[in-house]
């Protein structure tokens, strides 16, 4: 019976996984549909998302995506024509250059995560009692507890 009970418990588990996985992945994608437009590849995503904790050269950049800087520059280039970051020499190193999100990139992330929530806000408004809404709240503090480490 023992056995029976752990092997129901696992394959709700991959069950649940699965489920959760799927629901982000459309969520994901109806969040970016309401953001505003964004035709950023994702590794282009992530390097704005990593300069937006602070200036960083293309090496580093590279580093933390695991990439060589030679691939970086490919994927930082577009960003800069696009005037979405920008170079300055380090002060600490002249020989380094360290890319940094322009204004214009600000004002646009700022606006599409309004739009975003925006979206989400309203959507949950209309589809969801505010009974739902509270069940929708314990469900996110049990995912929260599993990306906590």
């Amino acid at each position: 019976m023992r056995i029976r009970k752990s092997s129901t418990q696992s394959e709700l588990a991959r069950t649940l996984a699965t489920e959760i996985r799927a629901v982000y992945r459309k969520l994901k994608l109806r969040l970016r549909e309401h953001g505003g437009g964004n035709d950023l590849t994702p590794s282009q995503a992530s390097v704005l998302l990593r300069l937006e904790n602070g200036s960083a050269t293309v090496s580093s950049l590279a580093r933390a995506e695991g990439m060589r800087p030679q691939s970086m520059s490919a994927i930082v280039l577009p960003l800069q024509e696009s005037e979405l970051v920008s170079g300055a020499p380090d002060p600490s190193d002249g020989r380094q250059t360290l890319m940094s999100l322009t204004p214009k990139c600000l004002k646009w992330l700022e606006e599409g995560r309004a739009a975003r929530q925006d979206w989400l806000t309203a959507t949950i408004s209309r589809k969801l009692s505010v009974r739902e809404q509270a069940k929708l709240q314990a469900a996110l503090e049990l995912l929260t507890r599993l990306i906590e480490d």
